[in-house]
């Protein structure tokens, strides 16, 4: 069975044991939370008011921060050139289970 989820503006599809690296959440490591599906599939396909007593059990493994990724601006004539840097954070959760 596998869990189509929405947190931090993206859409990912899970099943148990998964580890995801999603948007940084409020939540220290450790805790267990419950996330609504959009979707869940297996040999029933079930959406809409179908899946609003299914609930996906995580876990919130660590928080960090990904690989350093850099931007560089140039305008040709005028010697202007531009580097900086982002390292985007992120919350690590392992799926638990799917239940409902």
């Amino acid at each position: 069975m596998f869990a189509i989820i929405q947190t931090g503006g993206k859409q990912y599809r899970v099943q148990e044991g998964d580890v995801l690296r999603v948007e940084n959440l409020k939540a220290d490591a450790g805790d267990k939370m419950d996330l609504k599906p959009l979707f869940v599939g297996g040999e029933n396909a079930l959406f809409g008011d179908a899946v609003s007593n299914f609930t996906v059990q995580a876990e919130v493994m660590a928080h960090g921060r990904g690989d350093k990724i850099y931007v560089r601006k140039y305008k040709s004539g005028v010697q202007y050139r531009k580097r900086t840097g982002h390292r985007q954070g992120f919350t690590a959760i392992k799926i638990l289970g799917i239940k409902g």
